[in-house]
């Protein structure tokens, strides 16, 4: 063995920048010049946006791809966050899964609008007189159309650990917090990485709605991309809208390669598997940082920083123990969660039902309802169709990363494309060749949800270990036989959890979808989110609190009868042993 002397020198020469730092360098300055730019955006008076008009010059749509962007990545870092906590309570306590997951299941059917119109008021209470409140509104918006998906991926995750690794954490004695970040996160990272690019595209999805804020009589329309095609469709500007797109086009590009593509081919050291990958993702900025000098070396003792946090044995929820005979204390327990609970259940709905019955009837809630089957319907019908289209081609672009690099940024901006943008398309073709608006406008419904699917299966197939796939080649697994026995099983937790987020989108975008307009042309499709959308504008909000109470009805509903236990026999039958 030989020992080589570190010598000062030689440490000092590793700090020395090179001609990688220089590149490096200007990226992150660049993109800290940005925040910077932003933040003082947001830090004007109210009356700077109430009194500008969204300017329809392409010349403006940088600045406005700016402040959308930034909007987004403030989202993502709160979803970050609102996933680790969340999620993490919910899979390793019972007695909060219980109350978490439905919650859940109701907060995603929740249409945007709705959170909306609850918290702009606080927020803009809190920076009275500043952009900074609205902005506040509008990246809670935004929150609310990221968080869900990511939460139920990491929830899906932490519930299917192999339990070979839960048992190589107990052997070293990992404290509650310690097994949370070497082990929980790690095994939930491919997945949670794929799952927050879709979170990101879904942000484009409604980012239309959530950049125009009302409070009271006053309309604030903050500039970004959203507010630049909400103001094209008034207008009627087709080259302003294919301006926008082509900007979302490039936002999507530069991010993708920026970030997203750098993090999975990070994320890729964390699959599970026995065998080294025969083909691994690649990213040209990851790259060039790893060949940094100087950008490396202080990097470093950031990384430590955080494996040394990450070493604290901190007091954490334990991960459960299942137990077909509980103890008489735990049963004792259980019953009086489960009666507080159902208290405060019963008092809530109690209230919902008293408000909405001081001005609507039996009929009214039996129109809602009647209506509400109509949209399940759908629901159920696009999901169907989503499955059978988006799990093949998924599996094919999973398993081959050189290809997933290619498609990425391409599902991420078809993800992003929002239904206003193909409104003008499809009323046009409804009404120039009279077909059915109850049929042709419910794909609107799952144009931008679909790719839930899509990007999970992806994240399934990805992760999927080498050596069972080497097992099933040596055994001549191949055709239906290798669908059947070796990738459905695999990617099936996955696939839970996206039709799961995409079920649920779609009853979020039925408000957009089933209500159409373009010019004097307006489409109405029956259905329940039709229903909303409608009692929204008339101001009506009994009628309003009504269609979202059916809507959670349903969405709860159909969770706990398909999804759920499709989720409890992937977790008992499919995990990874």
């Amino acid at each position: 063995m030989v020992f080589h002397k570190v010598t000062p020198t030689a440490v000092g020469r590793g700090l020395v920048p090179n001609v990688f730092d220089v590149a490096a360098f200007v990226l992150v300055v660049g993109f800290l010049v940005l925040i910077v730019y932003g933040v003082n955006q947001a830090d004007a008076p109210l009356s700077a946006v109430s009194t500008s008009a969204i300017d329809l010059s392409p010349w403006h749509l940088p600045e406005y791809a700016l402040r959308t962007t930034l909007r987004m990545l403030a989202a993502m870092v709160w979803s970050l966050v609102f996933t680790f906590v969340y999620a993490t309570v919910a899979a390793k306590s019972r007695r909060a899964e219980l109350v978490l997951i439905p919650v859940l299941d109701i907060l995603q059917s929740v249409p945007i609008l709705g959170f909306l119109t609850f918290t702009v008021v606080f927020f803009m209470g809190l920076f009275p007189g500043k952009v900074f409140g609205a902005e506040l509104a509008c990246v809670f918006a935004i929150f609310t159309s990221q968080a869900w998906n990511m939460t139920f991926s990491m929830y899906q995750s932490l519930r299917n650990v192999p339990k070979d690794l839960d048992e190589v954490s107990q052997s070293f004695h990992l404290s509650a917090w310690q097994r949370f970040w070497h082990l929980d996160v790690s095994f939930a990272m491919p997945g949670l990485v794929w799952n927050a690019m879709m979170s990101m595209s879904g942000g484009w999805f409604f980012v239309v709605a959530s950049e125009a804020i009302t409070v009271g009589d006053t309309t604030v329309t903050l500039p970004g991309v959203g507010s630049y095609v909400a103001e094209a469709i008034r207008q009627q500007n087709l080259p302003a809208v294919g301006w926008a797109v082509l900007t979302m086009l490039a936002v999507i590009v530069a991010y993708d390669q920026l970030l997203f593509r750098p993090i999975v081919a990070w994320a890729d050291k964390f699959r599970v598997e026995q065998t080294a990958s025969g083909e691994a993702p690649s990213s040209w900025v990851l790259d060039l940082f790893r060949k940094t000098r100087s950008l490396r070396a202080l990097s470093q003792m950031t990384s430590n920083a955080l494996r040394g946090i990450g070493r604290w044995r901190l007091p954490l929820p334990a991960a459960p123990r299942f137990s077909f005979r509980l103890p008489v204390s735990a049963r004792l327990m259980d019953a009086l969660w489960m009666t507080l609970v159902g208290a405060v259940t019963l008092t809530i709905g109690w209230e919902v039902i008293r408000f909405i019955g001081e001005s609507l009837t039996f009929a009214d809630a039996g129109e809602a309802l009647g209506k509400g089957m109509i949209t399940l319907i759908r629901v159920l019908v696009l999901i169907a169709l989503a499955t059978l289209v988006w799990v093949p081609i998924g599996v094919w672009i999973g398993l081959r990363p050189r290809i997933a690099e290619k498609v990425q940024p391409l599902a991420q901006f078809l993800a992003a494309f929002p239904a206003n943008i193909a409104f003008p398309a499809v009323v046009m073709l409804i009404v120039d060749f009279h077909l059915n608006a109850n049929v042709w406008l419910s794909p609107l419904m799952i144009l931008g949800t679909q790719w839930y699917i899509l990007f999970n299966v992806i994240a399934g197939a990805s992760a999927f270990p080498s050596d069972l796939r080497d097992a099933a080649a040596s055994f001549h697994l191949t055709g239906w036989r290798w669908w059947r026995s070796v990738i459905l099983p695999g990617i099936f937790p996955y696939y839970v959890t996206g039709a799961i987020t995409a079920s649920g989108g779609s009853w979020n975008a039925a408000i957009v979808a089933e209500a159409a307009s373009w010019g004097s042309h307006h489409l109405t499709a029956t259905g329940l989110g039709s229903y909303i959308a409608e009692a929204t504008t008339a101001g009506d909000f009994p009628r309003v609190v009504l269609g979202i109470a059916v809507m959670s009805l349903f969405v709860t509903v159909t969770n706990r009868i398909v999804w759920r236990p499709l989720y409890a026999y992937a977790e008992r039958h499919l995990r990874i042993a």
